[in-house]
């Protein structure tokens, strides 16, 4: 099956910048889905590199309209490179296989008088390469005239030009939008369009005089003109596969799957595209999807506040996989979204961090430990493996169902729930009391288990986090399929498996970079951090202790102390004077308590202690991991000793 996905044109002056990152990305993502899907993905991206912007920016750098493009395209094509992008083919409006397409065009739509020649007056927006009327424009300073989308100064023109009967084709495009409820998506972008047609749409005006403009393709008929800007870009989705150069490939990729492209340049890629199509007898793409837009630290975007998200900032700072993944999870594809270096670290955190990652580091780790480092046999389900099985297969159909509706964040929310299954199925089965109780073959099933639902967060995670992803997909001695993905029988029994270092890491501050960077735009690290920064940690003069409080009887009753047994420990995955322990206080299921006795003890010293818990402490995330209680222990800042009983009493035992 055959898929096509394009993004806009990036036009080649722009810095890029994190909306730019986010279209392509977006795109990539999908595209490695679909190939997962075993399907023929053809993936296009590329730039727009006529107008008048183009030339005035050459001119003023000395240099020639090609030579200045060609130097500034490859700002693009190296983030792409960075950002682990996919794509397919990457088209420049100035390349002949492109241009020669356009002159085609032009002279088939003037040979069936699609084209005619009139004169024109206008406000002319160089900014926006397009001319605005009288009721458009806005009044500037002293008496100027502004562009009411860039808020640029506008110039008045008269001049002769060629125009496309675009009015001609309105009743087909009201017709296609009614007939293709999903053609536009989401449904705010197709009212907007809805609306445009309500009014009496006009012809397209499709030319600049060469006397203003010649950086442009020639208008094949009347030499003195160059085709506008935006005429000319669009036909690179038609003529980056083979129209009317090689009929079969055309075939096989027109109509495009998925378009997409950023809300602002909806008019062009509905109005102006598809009359363009109905008049060359081409249907449109199958389905539009227009993005929102970013805000940055809850302001809009700014040079400078663009130099915070600056796409190769980030990629230093977080890594490349860390960004694709926020970008894709912080935002409905259709909405605006606010890009913030807090949430940036909080989803990494919460999602990678603790739920993905330690998955992955619990199910290796405990099969190094206790099964010698090898994939191992499943025993019979039981009821709790059964119904593990049903919840992560119906999470994988969100997953799926989602990303063929452009839902990222939507994916990833039922991907986390995936690792959070799995994650709580080994809390319930507490291997670790399996593993002393000596019960081998339940141990090997319940470890089998946790491998497989790792595996599944690898396959899954792939379009999103494509380096990280495979990299777990080698520990595991797994390869990326879709086919029975949902199995939880698809590892080799005997193969061997390695733990290595944590896949995500936690974050515990902001980088360095993103501190330096936010500093010299006056950003608050405080508020972003949700703490003082380290420097004035440091700066601060040390507080004399003081002596507690004291507190009444009825406030010590609070605190509900029982003994506990330590079933297993292991040190804290990222954390020195950590141990992460699970505890038996009589419940249903062991405790898991992250405890600072590193210093003192070693895992296997504290395996079978009687210890004393807090039971009714609120859980709370400790560098990453869960912890649902307290052990008491003499010592301050150093551990002296576990606080224990005389007697070996039962554990769940109440301590008054």
């Amino acid at each position: 099956m055959s898929f096509y996905i394009t993004t806009p044109l990036y036009y080649v002056n722009d810095v890029p910048h994190i909306g730019h990152a986010y279209t392509t990305v977006a795109a990539d993502v999908i595209s490695r889905y679909k190939r997962l899907k075993g399907e023929d993905v053809h993936f296009l991206t590329g730039t727009d590199e006529h107008g008048q912007k183009v030339m005035r920016a050459a001119q003023k750098r000395g240099l020639s309209s090609q030579d200045h493009v060609d130097e500034l395209v490859t700002r693009f094509q190296d983030l792409w490179v960075r950002l682990d992008i996919t794509n397919d083919d990457f088209i420049r409006t100035t390349e002949d296989r492109h241009k020669a397409v356009v002159r085609d065009i032009l002279q088939d739509f003037h040979d069936r008088g699609l084209l005619y020649k009139e004169g024109y007056a206008g406000w002319y927006s160089t900014s926006e390469e397009r001319f605005w009327t009288e009721k458009d424009v806005l009044d500037g300073p002293d008496g100027t005239k502004l562009c009411p989308a860039s808020k640029q100064p506008v110039e008045w023109v008269e001049e002769q030009n060629w125009f496309f009967k675009m009015s001609d084709y309105a009743d087909q495009l009201r017709q296609w939008v009614a007939d293709h409820p999903e053609w536009l998506k989401p449904e705010t972008r197709r009212n907007e369009l809805l609306g445009i047609l309500k009014k009496d749409v006009g012809d397209l005006c499709i030319s600049r005089p060469k006397t203003r403009l010649p950086w442009g393709i020639p208008i094949p008929f009347d030499e003195d003109y160059v085709t506008y800007v935006w005429f000319d870009a669009l036909i690179n989705y038609i003529s980056a596969v083979g129209y009317l150069r090689d009929d079969a490939t055309f075939e096989t990729r027109w109509p495009a799957n998925w378009q997409l492209l950023g809300k602002d340049i909806l008019t062009t890629h509905t109005l102006y595209w598809g009359t363009m199509l109905f008049a060359a007898g081409l249907p449109p793409a199958q389905r539009l999807y227009a993005h929102g837009w970013w805000t940055v630290e809850g302001q809009k975007m700014s040079k400078s506040l663009g130099n915070v998200v600056d796409p190769h900032l980030l990629i230093d700072a977080y890594g490349s996989d860390s960004v694709r993944y926020v970008l894709m999870a912080e935002k409905s594809f259709g909405q605006d979204g606010d890009f913030s270096h807090k949430s940036t670290r909080l989803r990494y955190n919460s999602d990678l961090a603790d739920k993905i990652g330690n998955l992955a580091h619990r199910a290796l780790s405990m099969t190094a430990k206790w099964l010698d480092s090898k994939v191992p046999a499943l025993d019979a389900d039981t009821d709790d493996d059964k119904a593990l099985a049903a919840e992560v297969a119906g999470y994988i159909d969100t997953f799926d169902v989602a990303l063929e509706a452009m839902e990222t964040a939507d994916a990833l929310e039922a991907l986390v729930n995936i690792a959070r299954a799995g994650n709580m199925y080994i809390d319930r089965q507490a291997p670790w009391a399996l593993n002393k109780a000596g019960d081998t073959a339940r141990l090997a099933g319940v470890m089998r288990r946790t491998l497989e639902i790792s595996r599944i967060c690898g396959t899954l995670l792939l379009p999103f986090c494509p380096q990280k992803s495979q990299d777990l997909l080698d520990r595991l001695g797994a390869q990326a399929s879709l086919d029975g993905v949902g199995r939880l029988d698809v590892l080799t029994e005997g193969t061997t498996v390695r733990h290595g270092d944590p896949l995500f890491p936690r974050m515990q501050e902001l980088p360095a970079i993103i501190a330096e960077a936010l500093a010299k735009v006056g950003g608050d690290l405080k508020s972003l951090e949700g703490k003082a920064p380290a420097a004035a940690k440091k700066s601060k003069k040390k507080k004399k202790s003081k002596k507690k409080d004291p507190i009444s009887f009825s406030d010590f009753g609070k605190l509900e102390l029982k003994t506990g047994q330590v079933l297993s420990a292991e040190k804290h995955p990222d954390a020195d004077r950590l141990l992460v322990l699970q505890v038996d206080v009589g419940e249903e299921s062991p405790r898991q308590v992250v405890a600072g006795i590193a210093s003192k003890y070693t895992p296997e010293e504290v395996v079978g202690l009687r210890v004393i818990v807090v039971a009714n402490l609120e859980p709370a995330t400790i560098r990453g991991v869960e912890s649902q209680g307290m052990l008491l222990a003499a010592g301050a800042k150093a551990v002296l000793a576990m606080a224990t009983t005389t007697e070996d009493v039962p554990v769940g035992t109440v301590v008054r």
